[in-house]
């Protein structure tokens, strides 16, 4: 007798009993984590000039010292994903932050190159698994017909990090110095550890709850993984990852050094270029379920939205360096910088879309680890490009189209590849009414 499909199998279970209030308050807390992830991400790029200048820095080590940040990063999402189908979220996420606080402390007690790349890289190896995490997390809490807005707060509470930590963090790092805004984010990472302790749970709709439906259906990760929903899925995180990582890195020193910017005009620079990226976010939720009301297809609702932001970012990137009038480069700079960010909630999912509950998480640390991996490369490449070309203006227009070639390869990629709802069927996970658009 064919075994029955998860689709089908589900018919026969009860729906979990919803929570909304907890629900909304997990959501609340977790983009309050995701806030202070992206803040601690932010600091070094914030204070690289100050810091530079102290310990008399070249380009090149600078960048090799924010590429460390990613030395573990990727591995750490991967082996994280697995673990996290036997030890629940609330303790993964406890041990994350707290991991986080310790990695800020090294260089408030001597700062070197080792110990700033010591601390970073821990601090790496602590958030590579956040986001896919976090989110892992939240779907527990939320049905899959549910999940759009969720998912589009998840990620615009990293958008909300970059809001409040360029003027906060330069206000500190102005005026206590840049080691002063380490010891804050160290205090605020341990005070999120407590309060997640006490009211962080996993939700009902985590996979142990769900046994007997689609939460107890496994396949062959080589046979999940060779989709070409994960595959485009992958892509466009690696594009979206490839800006991001640089405007963490290099941008703030960009506009301090190219731009002719202050600390705190830069800063707010930076403040308005997230808040950009946040209402492409919060716009996401409504254009795709508005999509999918009308009977349109995953592919084309949220694969074809991902793919073409990844794209048209791209050709900002490649663009601006070329544009000398101020402002129309700072558009563009806020597209290539900030169009990206409609990408990371739609790939994670798209990639649901075709993973059973039981192994999403150790998937979304797959497509999370392998997407991330520019951060490896392209900060230190940068710093590279910036010493051995014959001006720094230079250095920064390679690097910059260097990045816009990679992301609309990324897109153009994933434009081709994602198709949720067949793949769904091919998987044996169960037909929608728009498998076959």
């Amino acid at each position: 007798m064919a075994p029955r499909t998860a689709a089908a199998q589900s018919q026969h279970i009860a729906a979990p009993a919803p929570d909304r209030r907890r629900a909304w308050l997990i959501m609340a807390m977790i983009v309050a984590f995701m806030v202070i992830n992206y803040a601690d991400k932010s600091v070094l790029g914030l204070a690289a000039v100050p810091i530079m200048e102290e310990l008399e820095l070249s380009n090149s080590t600078y960048g090799l010292i924010s590429s460390s940040f990613f030395f573990l990063f990727s591995i750490s999402g991967l082996l994280v994903g697995f673990v996290s189908t036997r030890i629940s979220s609330r303790v993964l996420l406890l041990v994350m932050t707290v991991l986080w606080a310790v990695a800020q402390l090294p260089v408030l007690v001597v700062a070197t190159v080792p110990t700033l790349m010591a601390g970073r890289i821990l601090l790496g190896a602590a958030e590579g698994p956040a986001a896919s995490m976090s989110m892992h997390a939240l779907y527990k809490w939320f049905p899959p017909e549910r999940r759009a807005l969720p998912s589009a707060l998840q990620i615009g509470g990293a958008a909300l990090g970059t809001l409040i930590a360029a003027p906060v963090v330069t206000w500190l790092i102005d005026g206590f110095g840049w080691r002063s805004a380490y010891a804050v984010l160290a205090v605020v990472s341990a005070c999120w550890a407590l309060v997640w302790w006490r009211v962080g749970h996993d939700g009902p709709y985590d996979h142990k709850h769900m046994a007997a439906g689609s939460g107890g259906l496994r396949l062959p990760y080589r046979k999940i993984l060779l989709t070409g929903t994960v595959l485009g899925s992958i892509a466009s995180a690696f594009g979206a990852a490839w800006a991001l990582s640089l405007s963490h890195a290099w941008l703030p020193a960009y506009f301090r050094t190219q731009m002719d910017m202050s600390a705190a005009a830069s800063a707010t620079a930076i403040s308005v270029m997230s808040g950009f990226g946040l209402v492409l976010l919060l716009a996401v939720s409504p254009f795709v379920d508005a999509l999918k009301s009308r009977g349109v297809s995953s592919r084309w609702s949220s694969g074809a939205a991902q793919s073409i932001a990844v794209c048209v970012a791209g050709c900002a990137m490649t663009a601006f360096p070329f544009v000398d009038a101020s402002g129309p480069r700072l558009v563009l700079i806020a597209l290539a910088f900030g169009g990206t960010a409609i990408a990371i909630p739609l790939h994670y999912m798209t990639t649901a879309e075709v993973v059973p509950p039981a192994q999403r998480g150790a998937v979304f640390g797959i497509v999370a680890g392998v997407g991330t991996l520019p951060g490896l490369v392209a900060p230190f490449l940068t710093g590279h490009l910036i010493d051995t070309a014959g001006t720094p203006a230079a250095g920064y227009t390679t690097a910059f189209l260097v990045a816009g070639a990679v992301m609309l390869a990324a897109g153009v990629f994933a434009l081709a590849a994602i198709r949720p709802d067949r793949d769904a069927v091919r998987l044996g996970l169960g037909a929608g009414p728009q498998s076959l658009r």
